[in-house]
């Protein structure tokens, strides 16, 4: 069983600038098939960024997905994890805060991902959730290379 974060989280991230539209960081999302980016700027995290996000704060409300900036939409000052801390502490910040994934970062800069499925496969590989965070995404029969569904590995490397 896992003692600390490093040990579960998925390493490397994927991040858009501040000013980055909605388009542009939604593609980017579908070709790395993940369900969030981070928004970053010099200075470190500005926000994260998911997909629901994306629907629900922009275009469900008219919004032109190619003039909103990822700043604008996205969840700001996000609640964070050290790669050191204690993956109880993940948890619980997961619980108290109803998320499904935290930035994992060290001296000011994002290094990685945590999500509820990666917490799931390293404390009980064999429950459901892992089965099913572990499972390779659905294809589009229309389109075999194209996922139907984002899988919740929110990271990959950068």
């Amino acid at each position: 069983m896992a003692d600390v974060v490093r040990e579960v989280m998925t390493p490397g991230v994927v991040a858009v600038r501040p000013d980055a539209s909605l388009v542009e960081a939604a593609q980017l999302m579908r070709a790395q098939d993940i369900g969030d980016v981070l928004v970053a700027d010099e200075l470190g995290l500005v926000g994260v960024l998911t997909d629901r996000d994306i629907t629900l704060r922009a275009v469900a409300d008219g919004a032109d997905p190619l003039t909103v900036s990822a700043e604008a939409v996205c969840t700001p000052h996000p609640v964070a994890v050290g790669p050191d801390d204690p993956v109880s502490t993940a948890v619980t910040l997961m619980r108290e805060h109803s998320v499904r994934r935290l930035p994992v970062v060290e001296d000011g800069r994002a290094v990685g991902m945590v999500s509820l499925g990666d917490l799931a496969v390293a404390q009980d590989p064999a429950s459901a959730l892992a089965e099913i965070s572990g499972a390779a995404p659905t294809t589009d029969p229309a389109d075999p290379a194209e996922p139907t569904e984002p899988t919740d590995r929110s990271v990959r490397g950068s």
